[in-house]
Formats: C-alpha cells, sequence, structure tokens
C-alpha cells in the first residue's frame, strides 16, 4: 500500500544562510473508486483507509446505509508496467438486492483533495435522501465549554500532521468529549469519508450521538456528509460556506463555525447548545 509520508529534498533558507536536508511531506496519489466493476469516482488522497474512504463516498452519495449492504471491497491492479498493485483503485461491490444508482452508468465523478465531492449538488437532494433525519435523532445538548475543548484534543492526536504540517483531519467526539475516533488526510472531505466509513463497517450508523469537529472551514460538502451519516453537530475551527449554513438550516444540523478556545459562532441549530451556564457566568 501507498505511504502515508514521502521525503524529499528542499533547500532551506534561515535567517539568510542556506543549507539542503530531506525533508517529511504528506504523501497524496489518486484514488479511483468503483462501484460493482464500474468507474464511479476519482478522488486526490492520502493513502490509508481506503476501504472506509470508499465506504463514507458511498454513505454520502446515499447509495449504502449498513454493513451489510457492502458484500465485499477489493483492491484492483493498478496500471503498471509490471502489472503490480498500485493500491490505488478499489472496487465496491453491493450486496445482491442493494439498488445500484445510476451515477455509475452516467457519470464519472472527479473530486479534489479541495473541493470534495461534486455529486447532489442541491438541498432538497440531501434532505430527501438523507436516511435518518436529523430532527428526528435523539436530542444532543452540549456546553460551549465543551465545544471548545475538543480542538486542543483534535490536534494533540494528530499523529501525521506533527511530522508533515499539511494535514486535514476530521475527529467524532461524544456528547460528554470523548474523542471516539480521528482520521487525517491532505482533503478534510476525505477524512470525513474515512471516519464515516469505519463507522458504517462497525455497524455504527446513524451517528445521532456524536459530535463532528473539522480542521479548517466548513462546506456544503461537509455538512452534505453530516447529514447524510445522521451526525446532528458539525464544528468547524474556521468558517462556514454560506451554503453549509442554508443546509444545516434546512436539515436542523447544528453548525458551529470560528471554533477557537472560548469564541466560537453558532450558525444553525442553537437549540443544542446549553447556554444556562454562560448565562450565570
Amino acid at each position: 500500500m501507498g505511504r502515508v509520508t514521502e521525503r524529499r529534498r528542499v533547500l532551506r533558507i534561515r535567517d539568510g544562510a542556506t543549507s539542503t536536508r530531506p525533508d517529511t511531506l504528506v504523501a497524496e496519489e489518486p484514488l479511483e473508486i468503483r462501484l460493482n466493476g464500474k468507474p464511479l469516482a476519482i478522488t486526490m488522497r492520502t493513502p490509508g483507509d481506503d476501504f472506509a474512504l470508499a465506504a463514507g463516498f458511498l454513505v454520502s452519495e446515499g447509495v449504502v446505509g449498513r454493513a451489510e449492504e457492502v458484500a465485499n471491497i477489493v483492491y484492483c491492479a493498478g496500471a503498471t508496467a509490471d502489472g503490480s498493485n498500485t493500491y490505488n483503485i478499489v472496487d465496491v461491490h453491493l450486496a445482491p438486492g442493494v439498488p445500484v444508482p445510476d451515477i455509475t452508468l452516467e457519470r464519472n465523478v472527479y473530486t479534489t483533495s479541495s473541493c470534495g465531492l461534486c455529486g447532489k449538488a442541491s438541498l432538497d437532494a440531501v434532505r430527501t435522501t438523507a436516511r435518518w433525519p436529523i430532527a428526528d435523532t435523539p436530542p444532543v445538548r452540549v456546553t460551549p465549554a465543551l465545544l471548545s475543548a475538543l480542538p486542543d484534543q483534535l490536534r494533540s492526536a494528530q499523529r501525521v500532521f506533527d511530522r508533515t504540517g499539511g494535514l486535514h483531519a476530521a475527529a467524532l467526539f461524544s456528547p460528554d468529549g470523548e474523542l471516539l475516533d480521528l482520521r487525517e488526510d491532505v482533503g478534510r472531505h476525505n477524512a470525513v469519508d474515512k471516519l464515516v466509513g469505519r463507522a458504517l463497517q462497525a455497524g455504527r450508523l446513524p451517528l445521532s450521538q456524536a459530535i463532528l469537529l473539522v480542521s479548517g472551514r466548513a462546506s456544503f460538502e461537509l455538512a452534505q456528509k453530516a447529514v447524510m451519516a445522521g451526525i446532528p453537530l458539525l464544528a468547524a475551527v474556521s468558517a462556514p460556506s454560506s451554503l453549509a449554513v442554508d443546509l444545516a438550516a434546512e436539515t436542523g444540523l447544528t453548525l458551529v463555525g470560528f471554533l477557537r478556545g472560548a469564541s466560537m459562532n453558532v450558525y444553525a441549530g442553537e437549540q443544542r447548545l446549553d447556554l444556562r451556564a454562560e448565562a450565570v457566568a
């Protein structure tokens, strides 16, 4: 399988002095996702958890929602001169009776490490295809103080970031602030897919009692992935997009942005924040 990091020569300039040394970089390679043998998507990702990434992608596309709907996921031989496996192509086989969506026949989705999946680009599509409406899930209430402690937990658990400085992270937390899972990737949407895919494989969907925290901004794609996995609260250390806010308001998702220290902005779903302690203070 591909390596998570690679070494490259770099010229360093520090206070006018120059030197050469090897530097550790995050690896970025294409992953082609096939569905029942037909090409579906290509994404630029950091190698690792590829099966979970593919499974999470299919959850986001509304194709699967339970582990038993996936018969198996396998690597396919890559196009190398010696016929060896590049581990850059995975094929997801659906279980008998699971409908194959038209997207595998009519559309090849190309995604990059920055843009996220470019599939159901409308609020109505997400709202009507989500298997677990967030408004119907058991109530989750958290305090701002609990949310403010999560970014430090995420950062301290980023092992590859410490070596490269070039990875995004996504993490799942319990309503009590316990770190449940964390994945890193060159693309934050891939990191979320890896989280969701691992939850699918473990039979833990919907994630109706989980908080999703992402490094960087909260795009529409990330809000979409949260909704499709039944996650009631999405928090980001940077800004959300306008469409992410619209989607959160449409679906009942709690969306928190600019989560930095004790400061944050709540863009939708403020009913899940317990503000009584803040009011007393």
